[in-house]
């Protein structure tokens, strides 16, 4: 599978795969991640335990998500996109949130690296 495919995979499905309980999220991770990767977001250094540990407080907070991609580039082994995450809570409450994200792939298809800079774009209440 080619760097384009794989990209546009990460970006509109480990969202969902990651909110499913019925999937281990080590391994949906694992699936899109190299063991030892580094994902910068908003300046703080997540590691692979890092952002299983975050999976479980968002599941249990999340009701549903939706992404809207806004533009997707790839270049060799690098993509770069901005797309907005939608979130409705638990309690009714709805989150936007811009992300412009930069991922270096390896070898093997999956990424070893990310940088990521997002910001709440929620609409007033």
């Amino acid at each position: 599978m080619d760097i384009r495919q794989r990209f546009a995979d990460y970006l509109v499905e480990l969202p969902f795969e990651l909110l499913d309980e019925e999937r281990d999220p080590g391994g949906v991770l694992d699936r899109y991640y190299e063991p030892d990767f580094q994902y910068l977001n908003d300046g703080v250094l997540l590691d692979r335990q890092r952002l299983v540990d975050h999976v479980k407080p968002t599941r249990k907070n999340t009701v549903s998500c939706e992404i809207d991609v806004h533009e997707v580039l790839v270049d060799g082994h690098r993509a770069a996109a901005r797309f907005t995450l939608h979130a409705v809570l638990r309690k009714g409450r709805r989150l936007s949130t811009q992300v412009h994200l930069f991922a270096d792939y390896g070898q093997d298809g999956r990424i070893r690296q990310v940088h990521g800079i997002t910001r709440d774009v929620t609409a007033p209440s």
